[in-house]
């Protein structure tokens, strides 16, 4: 699965995926679940590295002492908004408001989708931001978005 960046706007993400073949209704829906959970993941604040207590000790995590006041110092870093997922022919697309969550967010997305297309079904390329200039944004949807409507 090959990964690429486009213009990139925390706040009005577009995600696009291209898959080998059209992709199946239960393949859809493997890929939904995967960004449902990251997405509900994100919404509940797990994608804040100023908290990376566990992650910053190292291996040895026996008896680790969980600093709570760093848990609950650190700011807020929560995902506002999920649009529907969207199909045509090979490629699919959704669009995220990520709020203040922080990048690690994006790198765990493609960790999981990396294992996702190994196993499942088969992604050629994910595309993080901009646009498909053959699957163009609605112009209703953009005006919404930044509507906050």
């Amino acid at each position: 699965m090959q990964v690429q960046f486009r213009e990139y706007n925390q706040f009005d993400l577009w995600i696009w995926l291209e898959f080998s073949t059209v992709p199946s209704y239960s393949e859809k829906q493997y890929l939904e679940e995967v960004f449902d959970s990251w997405f509900f993941l994100g919404k509940l604040g797990g994608f804040n590295a100023e908290n990376l207590q566990v992650q910053d000790t190292g291996l040895e995590l026996s008896y680790m002492d969980y600093d709570e006041n760093v848990a609950d110092e650190s700011l807020m870093a929560l995902m506002h908004n999920m649009g529907e997922f969207e199909y045509l022919g090979r490629w699919a697309r959704c669009w995220f408001d990520l709020g203040t969550s922080d990048a690690i967010a994006i790198d765990i997305l493609i960790n999981a989708l990396k294992q996702l297309s190994k196993e499942y079904v088969t992604i050629e390329r994910l595309f993080i931001g901009g646009e498909n200039e053959d699957w163009p944004i609605e112009q209703r949807h953009q005006a919404s978005v930044y509507d906050g409507n």
